[in-house]
């Protein structure tokens, strides 16, 4: 155990020197298998483009309340109006409220798969076909994941993807077109070269920095130091992912082809497997004191990350990354079309709802560091409640 040190446990996985070059078979997964498929710098350039392509702009579509933001500022952006159904307190969408707010207004039905959890395709399949409405997958959160065994963005009318939340690429979004229907796509253009170059050395940093100790943090940070000022002095532009806003400038780029590369030179498999193992970890360690989202991990999902429910959320998270654990604030705000106080069940999640790294980059022993960080910091939060309350 390294517990004289302080940890580094990135959100993200990280990128081996050894993927540059290796190649794997991907073909057994969505979007890598689709035979309709085009692949864009991020998901929510597919989301525009998917408004345009079936027309639903100047109509509505139905949405979660519980969303990003970015999303929806795509589907606004490219013309469409969002109108929100009901998500209940543990990611369960509310099927009576959506075929309830079917009008003739609706253009087509929106459905987000969290963190690699499957929402109700099938059934949302079904409300789509008897109004005769598109159905559109986000499987942004959920790359990898099925529903048993029927893959995650395979049952929509459209699958839309996130290849960097899940793999160690430097961007990448995909759109897939199912059914017998058929568009004519343009093949978007490379992200400029540079940006991509930058995006690749800090993932190779990161790994460097989570095998090597105190001494890969050094080196990260003493490069990191050099690197800024180079990019800086070259004017270098570098189109950052993981942003908060949709920004119509990035629409037309497309994923670089040294993504592709690596993704395709990824053990798919195996990273699914790594997911669950370190997510079932997680929940023997942390469900009594934490009651968990989900008690199972149902077949076929692969985790983005373990859901922690809190009740301080903004203490637990300052504690936790002052330990080395870069913990996410999972989904905070609504976007401003929607009106919070019609979803109490929504809201309650931005509040409580911490994301816990479990990766395929994360050994047994650094899950087993993670897992006692968590209960350290969650059993102080509980004893200052009880002295305060």
């Amino acid at each position: 155990m390294r517990s004289s040190q302080k940890l580094f446990v990135p959100s993200l996985p990280t990128l081996w020197p050894s993927m540059l070059m290796a190649r794997k078979d991907s073909s057994a997964f969505q979007p890598f298998c689709a035979p309709n498929v085009r692949y864009f710098y991020f998901a929510r350039n597919a989301v525009w483009l998917t408004v345009k392509m079936l027309g639903l702009d100047k109509g509505e579509v139905l949405v979660p309340a519980y969303h990003h933001g970015v999303e929806i500022e795509a589907l606004i952006d490219a013309g469409a109006t969002p109108r929100f159904y009901r998500v209940g307190a543990r990611w369960d969408v509310d099927l009576e409220d959506v075929a309830k707010k079917i009008t003739p207004k609706t253009k087509a039905l929106y459905l987000i798969h969290y963190a690699g959890f499957p929402g109700p395709a099938a059934e949302m399949r079904k409300l789509a076909d008897h109004h005769g409405l598109p159905l559109i997958e986000d499987c942004a959160l959920s790359l990898l994941s099925s529903d048993g065994a029927v893959p995650l963005g395979t049952t929509g009318d459209v699958g839309i993807f996130c290849l960097y939340k899940t793999l160690p690429v430097p961007n990448g979004g995909a759109l897939t077109i199912n059914g017998p229907r058929q568009y004519s796509l343009p093949e978007p253009p490379s992200p400029p070269l540079l940006s991509t170059f930058s995006h690749t050395v800090s993932a190779l940093l990161q790994n460097l920095e989570l095998r090597g100790g105190s001494v890969g943090r050094g080196l990260r940070s003493l490069i990191r130091g050099l690197g800024h000022g180079t990019v800086k002095a070259a004017h270098i532009e570098r189109v950052a992912t993981g942003t908060q806003h949709f920004n119509r400038e990035h629409v037309d780029l497309g994923m670089s082809p040294l993504t592709k590369r690596i993704a395709l030179s990824q053990d798919l498999e195996h990273i699914v497997e790594a997911r669950r193992r370190n997510y079932f970890f997680l929940l023997g360690r942390l469900r009594d004191i934490s009651p968990p989202l989900f008690n199972q991990l149902p077949p076929g999902v692969s985790p983005l990350f373990y859901p922690l429910v809190v009740q301080n959320k903004t203490e637990v998270l300052e504690r936790l990354r002052a330990r080395g654990i870069d913990v996410i604030d999972f989904w905070k705000r609504f976007h401003p079309a929607c009106d919070a106080a019609e979803f109490p069940e929504v809201a309650q999640l931005r509040r409580s709802i911490v994301e816990i790294p479990c990766h395929q980059d994360l050994s047994s022993e650094v899950m087993a560091e993670v897992a006692s960080a968590v209960r350290e910091v969650l059993t102080s939060d509980r004893g200052n409640r009880k002295r305060t309350g």
